[in-house]
């Protein structure tokens, strides 16, 4: 067989030439925009060309600050498509995580969206290697500030060639993305993705068994484009034509549920803490949600009551994936099998509500304590994983001995894989909660609790406990109006008939508001902090 590179360029090219009428609709702070994949193109030329200019060479990282809009999706193909890396850096990291990954990654040059400047100037003096800003703003004008030498990224388009070739010596294996994990605890640590691995993973997302992304989609990424990539998405749907719906700053439920009713959205993705809020605009709103064949959801487990409200009272299918910065993401996916169309809406709920097999491509094995766990789906045991797209180490970081060894990338996630090869997380091994001898899944009292229409968001943390060593504590935001109509005993009976008796939490404390990470995820570390002290208090 011929020995041609998988490369990024490449993607785009093809994009260019077969779905060059194709759009791009993407919403920036000021207006929306409306490109094809011709002027994508030729603007992603243009940046290549201009960054060269101002020195970027091969293997230079080249860090963005941004939303999701049509400049951060033609940066994802130019620098690469150069030889260059691209580095997505999550913005809602703290400054001083900000500064770290920075200077750990050696960025050269920074494109920073207009609103996140300010971020960025507070720290310049502490940035080692950056050489270069360009802020992305639809103004004429480029704004007040002391970074330097700063350009305009439009400007710099102008003075860029429209028919600048991609890098045609360019290993299939040679870097040409980088994100860094959004670290709960510690520093972030970086994983470096290879063009072979995007374009094998951007091929994962078109199966007709995972998200099956095409020609004829209307893609709306909400996950954003600094969160692993927006998921891959960018890559995928551009390489395959779909048209993409870039929801850009700052957005609301409102935004994207206008847009998925107004753009004919067909597929979107995000996490779980998005979609609470986007149900409960689709439910108080009047929106058309017929062109949607999926809401792909991931980044954490989606309780059990939000894939009902969407699949039952919305008839909008919503698919539950699994999958980490170290894995490109794409992981497993949920899908019934032929033989379980038939199965009763419980059945069928309960199937939707796992993460979902294997994609194919990848291996994995669940490990227990004592080997590995049968796929039974009740012997628990650690995730571990192997494959094309999946990290072997991360970048110059002594932790990677802790996470890859013995040829597989150890998640940390404790999972249970039923008879059909479907795994569950049970929980994060930091999560679960060890109480007189026994282990507590966090992950399936939340759901629990979550399937209450009472429920907006729940999180359960464990704190000390000198007899049991560990006992749950459910943290519950109530939906609006439910203040005075459901309380502590309400819930617990609720999921009472669900769990054994020592499952049940302690007590259950409300609040207005649940931290989380950047990301959307919960942030448990915060919460048990909160919760410690609420305990301390009142003793």
């Amino acid at each position: 067989m011929m020995q041609t590179p998988l490369t990024i360029g490449s993607m785009l090219e093809h994009a260019e030439k077969f779905f060059a009428k194709k759009e791009v609709i993407s919403q920036t702070h000021d207006k929306l925009h409306r490109l094809t994949y011709a002027e994508i193109g030729e603007r992603t030329r243009r940046l290549m060309s201009a960054l060269g200019q101002i020195g970027v060479q091969k293997g230079d990282r080249v860090g963005t600050l941004a939303w999701n809009h049509h400049r951060h999706l033609e940066i994802y193909f130019a620098a690469p498509g150069m030889g260059a890396v691209l580095h997505t850096i999550n913005i809602r990291l703290t400054p001083e995580h900000i500064i770290y990954i920075i200077n750990h990654a050696e960025d050269q040059v920074l494109l920073i969206d207009e609103d996140i400047l300010p971020l960025i100037e507070k720290v310049r003096d502490k940035l080692q290697t950056v050489k270069a800003f360009v802020v992305m703003t639809d103004q004429d004008e480029l704004p007040a500030s002391p970074l330097t030498p700063l350009y305009s990224y439009e400007k710099l388009l102008q003075s860029g060639d429209p028919e600048q070739p991609f890098e045609s010596d360019i290993d299939e294996n040679d870097p040409a993305g980088m994100c860094y994990t959004s670290a709960t605890t510690g520093k972030p640590k970086g994983v470096v993705y290879s063009h072979r691995g995007i374009v094998l993973h951007s091929y994962a997302l078109g199966l007709a068994d995972t998200a099956a992304i095409s020609e004829s989609d209307v893609s709306m990424p909400v996950v954003p484009q600094f969160h692993v990539n927006a998921w891959g998405t960018p890559f995928a749907c551009t390489w395959f034509g779909s048209t993409q719906v870039m929801p850009g700053p700052r957005f609301t439920p409102k935004r994207l549920a206008e847009f998925i009713d107004r753009f004919k959205v067909t597929i979107t993705a995000g996490v779980p803490t998005i979609w609470l809020g986007v149900l409960r605009e689709l439910e108080q709103g009047d929106y058309d949600t017929s062109s949607l064949r999926a809401v792909l959801c991931g980044g954490s487990a989606a309780p059990k009551g939000l894939i009902k409200a969407f699949e039952q009272k919305l008839g909008v299918p919503f698919a539950h994936a699994y999958g980490a910065t170290e894995t490109t993401p794409l992981v497993t996916y949920s899908r019934l099998k032929s033989y379980q169309q038939d199965l009763s809406e419980e059945d069928r709920l309960k199937e939707r509500a796992k993460q979902g097999a294997l994609v194919p491509g990848l291996e994995m094995k669940v490990v227990g304590a004592d080997g590995e766990a049968a796929w039974n789906g009740e012997e628990m045991g650690e995730l571990l994983l192997r494959g094309p797209w999946i990290a072997s180490e991360y970048y110059e970081d002594d932790r990677t001995a802790n996470v890859f060894h013995d040829g597989w990338f150890h998640t940390g996630d404790v999972v249970t894989v039923d008879e059909e090869g479907n795994i569950q997380i049970v929980d994060r091994t930091s999560d679960l909660i060890k109480s007189g001898g026994e282990w507590i899944s966090s992950v399936e009292i939340e759901n629990a609790l979550m399937a209450h229409e009472a429920v907006f968001e729940a999180s359960v943390v464990a704190i000390p406990d000198a007899e049991w060593q560990e006992r749950p504590i459910a943290c519950v935001v109530l939906r609006e109006g439910y203040a005075d109509k459901v309380g502590k005993e309400k819930l617990l009976d609720f999921i009472r008939p669900q769990f054994a008796k020592w499952w049940l939490p302690d007590d259950v404390l409300f609040f207005d508001d649940i931290p989380k990470t950047s990301v959307g995820k919960f942030l448990k570390r915060e919460l048990r902090k909160q919760v410690k002290a609420h305990y301390k208090v009142q003793k």
